[in-house]
């Protein structure tokens, strides 16, 4: 019998999961106090009957609200406008509905409403570095996409895309989520290409916190129990969501797990390098995960074959091409097939290059030299900058 060795848990929210469950919303609210600010994104969840229906809920319970929109990725400048916007509005609880920019948002916006501060103040790396102390507004979290997992997290990522661009956390377990309402029947108005790229994002999230140095017993069985109702449903979601619902309920369920381990374990080199190329290149996360996981896996196995060839994230990565292709097969051979598997899934659901959002080979020394931060410090071994420039340049033309 092997130790178990020491590890922890961070604090999350209370989940409430299931079909329907958005209804719950107005009586969570209530919870907390009368007055609700509505964080949304550009226009698909009022566009949905679920928005005439939560109106209807919070009027019954006498609930008033404000609501504001995130339209893109939020950057310092909109977090700010809205904070100083609502500052003086006597908001008592703040509800995230949408994908992982507006929950990011929201998050941000609650842990700052208290005191008006702007959120460059604590976001790492960038500003002033102020330790966050608190109180945030207590966040109601109901993501209407299945991917970021952020309604399970403590940080909100917030962005400046360009030339001197950026991508960092404002991060503290008091922007934790008091409720997470997770209902997969807001996945069916989502477009097919936010399901590719959102679940491509979920997926890379449970492999790779499936294979982080900081992985326990508690977030292996949780990434094994993910991946296998993302197997499982992912696809049938893509291409026929309007009839898909219990493949619905199981990729909700997986996105969910891969919040919740993301935020015990971190990532991995994937994300390591999707944070700066988010903030050089207009590229969308998800498809920026999806396009870097099947090169970044075979990367970290080389590496770990020729460097640390006793590691045990081999044998996991071996594990998961077992589950994935649901065949016995070598530890060698099922290394082989999680990669073939992965790129599989690339040319399936066509998913673009680098150059598409403009990056160049030229641009490589400046992504990998950013390359640095959390995500890449919990990859199962430390990649050198010529093997991160090995992965990028395979996904450019």
């Amino acid at each position: 019998m092997l130790p178990i060795s020491s590890f922890s848990i961070a604090r999350l929210p209370r989940i409430i999961f299931g079909a329907g469950t958005v209804t719950q919303v107005p009586e969570q609210i209530q919870m907390y106090g009368k007055r609700v600010l509505i964080v949304t994104g550009k226009q698909s969840f009022r566009a949905s009957p679920h928005w005439k229906i939560l109106q209807q809920g919070l009027q019954q319970a006498r609930i008033s609200w404000e609501i504001t929109h995130i339209p893109h990725e939020p950057s310092p400048d909109l977090i700010d406008s809205i904070v100083e916007q609502y500052y003086k509005h006597h908001i008592k609880v703040v509800l995230g509905i949408g994908g992982g920019s507006t929950l990011d948002a929201a998050k941000a916006i609650a842990g700052l409403l208290p005191s008006g501060d702007s959120v460059i103040d604590y976001l790492e790396g960038v500003g002033k570095g102020r330790p966050y102390k608190g109180p945030s507004l207590p966040f109601i979290a109901v993501p209407t996409t299945a991917g970021t997992g952020s309604e399970a997290t403590k940080n909100a990522v917030i962005s400046v895309c360009g030339e001197t661009g950026f991508k960092k956390s404002f991060r503290h377990d008091k922007l934790v989520a008091e409720v997470a309402i997770i209902d997969p029947d807001l996945l069916a108005t989502c477009p097919k290409t936010l399901i590719a790229g959102n679940g491509m994002d979920a997926f890379t999230q449970l492999l790779e916190s499936y294979v982080s140095t900081q992985a326990n017993p508690i977030t292996d069985t949780l990434a094994i129990s993910g991946i296998t109702a993302f197997r499982d449903s992912f696809f049938a979601v893509w291409e026929n969501a309007t009839n898909a619902q219990i493949e619905r309920t199981h990729l909700a369920y997986a996105s969910l797990l891969s919040g919740i381990n993301l935020a015990q374990t971190g990532l991995g080199s994937v994300h390591g390098l999707a944070a700066p190329l988010g903030a050089f290149f207009p590229c969308p996360h998800g498809m920026v995960c999806g396009t870097l996981v099947a090169e970044a896996t075979e990367i970290n196995i080389k590496a770990l074959q020729n460097r640390s060839p006793q590691n045990i994230a081999l044998q996991k990565y071996a594990h998961i091409g077992h589950l994935l292709t649901q065949q016995t097969l070598s530890e060698s051979k099922a290394l082989t097939a999680l990669v073939s598997t992965l790129r599989t899934w690339t040319t399936r659901l066509s998913l673009p290059t680098l150059d598409q959002y403009g990056m160049q080979a030229t641009d490589i020394t400046k992504v990998v030299t950013n390359a640095r931060g959390n995500s890449m410090k919990t990859n199962p071994i430390e990649l050198i900058d010529e093997e991160l420039g090995e992965l990028l340049q395979r996904r450019l033309k």
